[in-house]
């Protein structure tokens, strides 16, 4: 009995002396993983400041870009505003004159609103945009033309291209803005049919019934 006990106080020691060995082996890793965390903190703490100061840096970038923009309209906006100033003028001045004690004639009107529509002309000519007038006979084009209506003719060359301007279009260089108001000529039904019968009648070739005339020998005669 007594041996027991005292193998069983051996076991017991020798698992007490084998503690302190684990613990030591344990501590290098623990001490690694501490470093560890310690070093993500760090990692995080920068990163987080980096991506504030890529929002701050973003943040101003755009504000610096809506300033800009902001000024270039101002910029491309001051001719047209030197444009409208004349206009306004201009429209003030007649309207005082023409509701005077003494309007002008009436003949005058026609001037005044070309001069006026030549002003308004001038002030979209300075934001890039310029009028353009269709000449009549020139086929229809739905990307420059607008057609508004009809009108008969009775050449077959005017079937189908313009034959009177309504409004004006405009373009900012090749691209057409706002099509051009016009008139489509359209060939009258009657002539339209003698058109196509022309068209698809065959010609007939002179002589042709002469020379099939000419190769029947007539009813007995030989050949030598």
């Amino acid at each position: 009995m007594q041996s027991h006990s005292a193998d069983g106080a051996v076991s017991a020691s020798d698992q007490h002396a084998e503690e302190p060995d684990r613990h030591a082996d344990q501590a290098p890793v623990l001490a690694e993983l501490v470093s560890l965390r310690e070093a993500v903190a760090v990692l995080t703490d920068r990163e987080q400041e980096r991506a504030a100061h890529r929002e701050s840096v973003i943040d101003r970038l755009h504000a610096e870009n809506q300033t800009l923009r902001r000024r270039e309209l101002e910029y491309m906006l001051e001719p047209v505003r030197m444009g409208l100033y004349r206009l306004y003028d201009m429209s003030r001045r007649e309207a005082e004159r023409w509701t005077g004690p003494q309007p002008p004639d009436s003949e005058h009107a026609g001037p005044l609103l070309a001069a006026i529509a030549e002003e308004i002309a001038e002030v979209l000519a300075r934001t890039g945009v310029e009028p353009f007038e269709p000449t009549p006979g020139e086929p229809y084009d739905p990307c420059r033309h607008r057609p508004i209506e009809t009108a008969d003719v009775t050449d077959p060359a005017l079937d189908g291209a313009v034959v009177r301007t309504l409004n004006n279009g405009f373009c900012q260089g090749e691209k057409t803005v706002r099509r051009a108001d016009v008139v489509v000529g359209q060939l009258r039904a009657s002539k339209r049919k003698a058109a196509s019968r022309i068209a698809t009648k065959t010609p007939s070739v002179p002589g042709a019934s002469t020379a099939g005339k000419n190769s029947k020998r007539p009813h007995g005669h030989e050949t030598s």
